[in-house]
């Protein structure tokens, strides 16, 4: 009897991993070498007859190596690179698609802020010094526009991956954005609200800044333009894309507009009832949470109107980390108003003279801090979860769930820190000889964090244990069938993952094919997890049906469904 030897692709063996491996890491070292000593040579020359001598000999002769010796070698490895890309496997690496998401991540990065400190250095100093990062960011200017057109090469570019260069340059671009606009409009805030005679002197003037974050500000927003709409990164569909636009759109944006409201609503407060300072310092933290609240909810509210276009998964995420920031503001400010209120209450047997220990200002300060965290992050917890709404059987999907464990859990965690804070305290006070304080005042910070993590704890066991009930007490007709759905189409997958989640809840993972089959007519069919083959089809004559009643009456850990239209599908349950 002879035996067959059984062929490995070639691109899949542990020696081409490694190999790819070594390779794409030399060449980025390669890369970043050539474009430090292309960017050191730059700068010489355009501050020629300034500061050429400025780093000696060894500086030049260091570009000169970095520029001669690594660029060449860096081009010649690509080369040779570039000459296997033509192979499916080299394509589909991940160490390909791996080395293009990093180099081109840097060189946006590089570039990107090289540039903006450049066109911003003429209005922020009075000397400016823009030839220096003018250089570096032509450099990586140059790599990035390689990196891209490696990227969106038609025949060459990385199929693993393939998204990340997108999100990150989006993602990038709004970070770079809001971050000097939440700067620029602090500093118009500042001098609207207390003058520009108080915030900085004559040689240095206010709008110097303002205009330098300005630039900043517009340079971000175009990196965001440019990815987000003409790069397409918006209709990108998948767990990275997601991921990002509910981390850096949602939950950023959402602790920055919260923290910014609620500094606002403190300021004010104070403004009616805590004057223990002057109505500069009062006023000094407005302009920042002003600016703060306004960019992070324009963020915000655009990101989460984004995420309503996707799918079910995804806009239940982007609520329920949105009542997750609100539910952290709220529980935390009424952990302050009991720390507070404990101090002004046991503040008068201590005898301490107002304005200089818990008993004064500071404790009334505490208080409208608290009460200000409390109302900002009670109203939009309050309007997000929906308390009153939290009921029936509509409303029990896997993601709350995953969410009312994770807020218990952290609040069990919270408390069990504070009750060891209490107790350690409670026993330092009876060991050790300390005069001064009583024990509510030593107790009072660590008590509050335990009640608010009580309440909060408490709250969603509850909600969580009701969710349990009605799950356990649903007819077995309705409970989910469906462990996870696997998506074969040709086709946008969005609209077919929204209906397919909708009419399941099951998640969905999407596998494209390279061309759409031409319907031969046949029927749509379901195999049971039993036999595993092809059941008649649940359509009158044997036609193509819609997801939905292709779907009906399928029991299995995983289902394969084939469709490129709502209204042709065909369905086969797996067994495990």
């Amino acid at each position: 009897m002879t035996t067959t030897p059984v062929r490995v692709p070639a691109g899949s063996t542990a020696q081409a991993k490694v190999r790819r491996l070594v390779v794409y890491v030399l060449l980025a070292a390669l890369v970043v070498i050539a474009a430090n000593g292309a960017g050191g040579l730059l700068e010489r020359a355009l501050t020629a007859g300034q500061v050429l001598a400025g780093e000696g000999v060894a500086g030049l002769a260091l570009s000169l190596a970095f520029a001669l010796v690594g660029g060449p070698l860096a081009a010649l490895l690509w080369w040779l690179v570039w000459r296997r890309l033509g192979a499916e496997a080299e394509r589909a690496a991940p160490s390909w698609g791996l080395y293009v998401s990093a180099l081109y991540t840097l060189s946006l990065l590089i570039s990107t802020t090289s540039l903006l400190a450049a066109a911003s250095s003429p209005v922020t100093e009075p000397q400016p010094q823009w030839r220096p990062p003018l250089a570096v960011g032509i450099t990586w200017f140059l790599v990035w526009v390689w990196h891209r057109w490696m990227w969106r090469h038609p025949a060459k570019g990385p199929l693993a991956l393939a998204q990340v260069p997108g999100v990150i340059g989006t993602t990038a671009g709004l970070a770079i954005g809001a971050g000097a606009a939440v700067a620029a409009l602090s500093g118009l805030f500042d001098v609207a609200l207390r003058g520009s005679m108080e915030l900085t002197g004559a040689a240095d003037p206010w709008w110097r800044a303002v205009l330098g974050n300005t630039v900043w500000a517009a340079g971000g927003a175009l990196v965001w333009w440019w990815h987000w709409f003409r790069g397409g990164a918006r209709r990108l569909r998948g767990g990275f894309a997601n991921v990002a636009l509910l981390l850096a759109g949602v939950l950023a944006a959402g602790l920055l507009a919260l923290g910014g409201a609620g500094t606002v609503l403190f300021v004010l407060l104070r403004l009616a009832f805590d004057r223990t300072e002057a109505l500069t310092g009062l006023l000094s933290p407005l302009g920042p949470a002003l600016a703060a609240t306004a960019v992070g909810a324009l963020v915000w509210r655009y990101h989460r109107a984004a995420a309503r276009g996707r799918s079910l998964r995804v806009r239940q995420a982007g609520t329920l980390i949105t009542s997750g920031v609100a539910l952290a503001a709220a529980a935390s400010g009424i952990g302050v108003v009991l720390n507070a209120a404990l101090s002004l209450a046991v503040s008068p047997l201590a005898e301490t003279p107002p304005g200089e220990g818990p008993g004064g200002g500071s404790a009334l300060t505490l208080l409208l801090g608290g009460i200000s965290s409390l109302a900002v992050g009670g109203l939009v917890w309050w309007r997000t979860w929906r308390p009153r709404e939290q009921h029936g059987t509509q409303g029990v999907t896997p993601g709350r769930r995953v969410y009312l464990v994770t807020v218990f859990g952290l609040s069990a965690a919270v408390a069990l820190v504070a009750l060891l804070v209490i107790g350690y305290r409670i026993f330092e006070l009876a060991l050790a000889d300390v005069t001064g304080g009583s024990v509510v005042d030593r107790i009072r910070a660590p008590l509050g964090w335990l009640v608010a993590a009580g309440l909060a704890s408490g709250y969603h066991f509850s909600v969580w244990r009701q969710d349990r009930t009605l799950k356990d007490s649903e007819a077995p007709a309705a409970r989910r069938r469906i462990g996870r759905i696997i998506l074969v189409t040709a086709a946008d997958p969005e609209p077919l993952r929204q209906i397919l989640e909708e009419q399941t809840g099951a998640p969905v993972t999407v596998w494209h094919r390279a061309s759409v089959i031409p319907s031969s007519g046949a029927s749509s069919g379901a195999a049971t997890p039993e036999s595993g083959a092809a059941q008649p089809s649940l359509a009158d004559g044997g036609a193509p049906q819609t997801l939905a009643g292709a779907l009906a009456g399928i029991s299995a850990p995983r289902v394969l469904v084939i469709a490129d239209t709502p209204d042709a599908a065909q369905v086969i349950a797996l067994r495990d």
